[in-house]
C-alpha cells in the first residue's frame, strides 16, 4: 500500500526537497507507532525515494505458544503462523501494518501533525532563501493595497512580499495587477510567519537598477563606489573604471542618456548625477558639489571639513534645492561642507595655471592639477605646509610658485 497518498497534496510540494519530506512523513509515522504501542523500537519504516512508497512493518521474534513474556518485542508461533506459514520459532516475524490499523482518529491527528510540520518546513525555507537575497532586485505584481501597506507576488518564486508606504518614493502609486520593482531591505519572522519587506527608498534600489542597465558594470568594468539619495529628489553615484577607455560617467548615462532616462522615470523624475571617483579629496568634492563651478576649496583632513568658495551666481546651485545637493555631497565625500560666497577681493577673474608655463616648469604644474588645483586660486586657497604635503614639492619650488601666483592678483 502507498501510504503516500493518503499525503498526496504534500507529494510535490515545491519549496521542500523530497529527502526532507520523506523524513517529515517517517517521524510521523513513527509518532503514530509510539501512540498505539509505547515505543517504536521493534517497528520498521521503509520508504522509496523513487516512487514515494512507504511501508510500515512491526518486527518481533518467534518463540513456542505460551513462551510470550514480552508482547511488543515476542509473537508466539502459533500467531506467526497465521501471519506467514512458512515461520518457524526463533526467527523474526515481520507484520505489515496499513494506515486502518490505527483508527480514522488517530490518522486525523497525523495528518494534522504533517500539515504543521510541512507548512513550517515551507515558512523556514522562505525565510532562509530570502536571507540570502537582502539588497536583490526584486519584480513583483501588486496582489492588495492596504492603507499602510501593498503585497506584491514576487514573479520568480510566487510567494508573497510586502511594501510598506514608507519604502515607497513620493509619487508612487500602484494598482492591482501592477508590475512593482524593489529591493529586499530586511527579512524576519512575525508570529512564525516569514516576512519579506521590500522597498524603493534604499540607495541598493539604485545600485541595482545602475546593475541592470550598464551592462560595464555587470561585466566588472566599471565599479559603483558609492550612492546616496533623497529618494523621489535627487541622488548622487560616484563610479569608477578600471579600464581607461572606458569613461564611466557616459557608460551610465548613455548615447543621449538613453540608460539613465528610464531609471529616472522608475524612480519619479529622481535627478541623478553621476561623477567620477577619485582619491583626490579636492577633485572629488568639486565634482560631488556639480552643477555649482567651485572657485576655490580649503580642506580640513583632520576634521573632515571642507571650505568651498564660489561665486555668488553659484551658491544656490551648490546648496540645491531644500539643501539636497550639499547633503548629499557630504554624504558622497564624507566631509561636512561649508559654502562661502567670493569676497570683492577674490572676485577678480581667476586664471588658469596653464596661462604660468611661461615662468613656471610644466611638470610642476601637472603635479599641482594632479591635486585637483587647475587655477591660482585653487592653488592659493591651500597654505603653504599643506601643499608641500601634497605635493612633495621642494619648499623653495612651493615658495616661487605662491609668488609667482599672488603677483597676478597684487593689483
Amino acid at each position: 500500500m502507498n501510504l503516500v497518498d493518503s499525503f498526496s497534496e504534500f507529494k510535490e510540494t515545491k519549496n521542500i526537497d523530497r529527502p526532507t519530506l520523506v523524513r517529515v512523513l517517517e517521524d510521523v509515522l513513527r509518532t503514530l507507532i509510539r501512540k498505539k504501542y509505547g515505543t517504536d523500537d521493534n517497528f520498521d519504516v521503509i520508504v522509496n525515494t523513487q516512487n514515494g512508497d512507504l511501508e510500515m512493518w512491526r518486527v518481533r521474534n518467534i518463540v513456542n505458544d505460551g513462551e510470550v513474556t514480552d508482547e511488543l518485542s515476542q509473537i508466539s508461533y502459533t500467531d506467526a503462523k497465521t501471519i506467514d506459514d512458512a515461520y518457524e520459532v526463533g526467527e523474526e516475524c515481520y507484520q505489515q501494518l496499513t494506515l486502518e490499523d490505527f483508527g480514522r482518529r488517530s490518522i486525523m491527528a497525523a495528518r494534522q501533525t504533517l500539515i504543521a510540520r510541512i507548512m513550517d518546513l515551507e515558512k523556514d525555507d522562505v525565510y532562509k532563501r530570502y536571507m540570502d537575497r537582502v539588497g536583490d532586485l526584486v519584480v513583483g505584481e501588486v496582489s492588495q493595497i492596504l492603507k499602510k501597506e501593498v503585497f506584491v507576488i514576487d514573479d520568480a518564486t510566487q510567494n508573497e512580499l510586502v511594501l510598506p508606504r514608507l519604502e515607497m518614493i513620493k509619487g508612487d502609486f500602484f494598482r492591482k495587477g501592477d508590475m512593482v520593482r524593489g529591493v529586499i531591505k530586511r527579512v524576519e519572522m512575525r508570529n512564525g510567519t516569514p516576512l519579506v519587506m521590500l522597498s524603493r527608498t534604499e540607495n541598493a534600489f539604485l545600485e541595482r537598477l545602475l546593475e541592470q542597465e550598464v551592462p560595464e558594470i555587470e561585466d566588472g568594468l566599471i565599479t559603483i563606489k558609492k550612492v546616496v539619495r533623497m529618494p523621489g529628489e535627487r541622488a548622487k553615484v560616484a563610479v569608477e573604471s578600471y579600464d581607461d577607455r572606458i569613461d564611466p560617467v557616459g557608460a551610465c548615462v548613455g548615447m543621449k542618456g538613453s540608460r539613465i532616462h528610464g531609471i529616472v522615470r522608475e524612480l519619479r523624475n529622481e535627478n541623478i548625477d553621476i561623477v567620477n571617483f577619485t582619491n583626490n579629496i579636492s577633485l572629488f568634492l568639486q565634482r560631488a558639489l556639480t552643477p555649482a563651478k567651485i572657485s576655490s576649496i580649503s580642506l580640513d583632513d583632520k576634521q573632515m571639513r571642507a571650505s568651498v568658495y564660489l561665486k555668488p551666481d553659484q551658491v544656490s546651485l551648490a546648496i540645491g534645492k531644500s539643501g539636497s545637493n550639499i547633503k548629499l555631497a557630504s554624504k558622497l565625500t564624507n566631509f561636512e561642507i561649508d559654502v562661502y560666497r567670493e569676497s570683492e577681493e577674490q572676485e577678480i577673474e581667476d586664471v588658469d595655471l596653464d596661462e604660468f608655463g611661461d615662468e613656471i616648469e610644466g611638470w610642476v604644474l601637472d603635479t599641482l592639477k594632479g591635486i585637483g588645483c587647475d587655477t591660482a586660486k585653487n592653488v592659493l586657497a591651500l597654505d603653504r605646509a599643506e601643499l608641500i604635503r601634497r605635493t612633495d614639492l621642494e619648499e623653495e619650488t612651493i615658495d616661487d610658485v605662491l609668488r609667482i601666483l599672488a603677483s597676478e592678483f597684487e593689483e
